[in-house]
């Protein structure tokens, strides 16, 4: 392998850890396409080298204390519980489906999310959220359920943590804060990236571990200190880059499955 591929790992290695560290999301749907077209990898590698390297990143996004206390440790083991299993089942179909409309498919669902959160606000009055600040597990377990499933499948057809669906759920579903949102996210997203890492051990032996180093180490580095500077934010600017990072995304994935779809496997 050449030196341009090891650099471009850590530039993108840095983008992902910027993106997780920042808004709990987003890095996984970033890293498969880097991997694939940046780094020059085959999808079968990509997928579980990007599933090591947002494992990595969400660990950093929790290394600030403030992060950490804003987790809903209730809720973010509701999503890994339902994920973890959906996962196994994602990493099964996606060997059944053309890689070229699941990632079409996926690119819809992106600029879904997006527009979503361009219009909606911090909504801590959901239908998930007792009077007194709580969530009503009654109601909302069966949709958290849902929710995590949904995210663990994605997380085993396309190596992705599912952040970029978390958020939103979190915040439009159960109505958590920006802050709480995205530090509950890194916690899913972690869960779901093992789980889904361990569904794609197979391909373990394939793993370029010099990209897979780079791309990490860059990507945690960058992510830590993201993470710190995330609370300094303001949330209506999280949730905006956001969406605009996704929609970004969604045109490039869906371009690149019409155009070059032999590159993803």
């Amino acid at each position: 392998m050449g030196v341009l591929p090891l650099y471009l790992a850590v530039v993108f290695g840095a983008v992902i850890g910027l993106t997780l560290g920042l808004l709990g999301a987003g890095g996984s749907i970033l890293a498969v396409p880097a991997l694939v077209y940046g780094v020059g990898q085959p999808l079968q590698t990509a997928i579980p080298t990007s599933l090591a390297v947002v494992a990595l990143s969400s660990l950093g996004g929790l290394v600030p204390r403030g992060r950490r206390t804003s987790v809903q440790w209730p809720v973010a083991l509701v999503f890994g519980v339902a994920g973890t299993p959906a996962a196994f089942g994602g990493t099964a179909l996606g060997r059944l489906f053309p890689q070229r409309w699941l990632l079409l498919a996926f690119a819809a669902l992106m600029v879904v999310v997006a527009v979503r959160m361009l219009r909606g606000g911090e909504n801590r009055a959901g239908a998930c959220r007792t009077q007194g600040g709580g969530v009503n597990w009654r109601t909302c377990l069966p949709k958290a359920l849902a929710a995590g499933t949904v995210v663990g499948l994605l997380t085993g057809l396309f190596g992705v943590g599912g952040g970029f669906v978390i958020v939103p759920a979190l915040s439009l579903l159960l109505g958590l804060g920006a802050q709480q949102a995205v530090a509950t996210s890194l916690v899913v997203v972690l869960i779901n990236s093992v789980a889904g890492l361990v569904a794609h051990a197979s391909a373990a032996g394939e793993l370029d571990f010099t990209v897979l180093l780079l791309f990490a180490g860059a990507s945690l580095l960058v992510s830590i200190v993201a993470a710190r500077l995330s609370t300094t934010l303001n949330p209506a600017t999280v949730r905006r880059w956001f969406a605009y990072v996704v929609f970004a995304v969604a045109v490039f994935v869906a371009v690149a499955a019409i155009v070059n779809p032999a590159a993803l496997g």
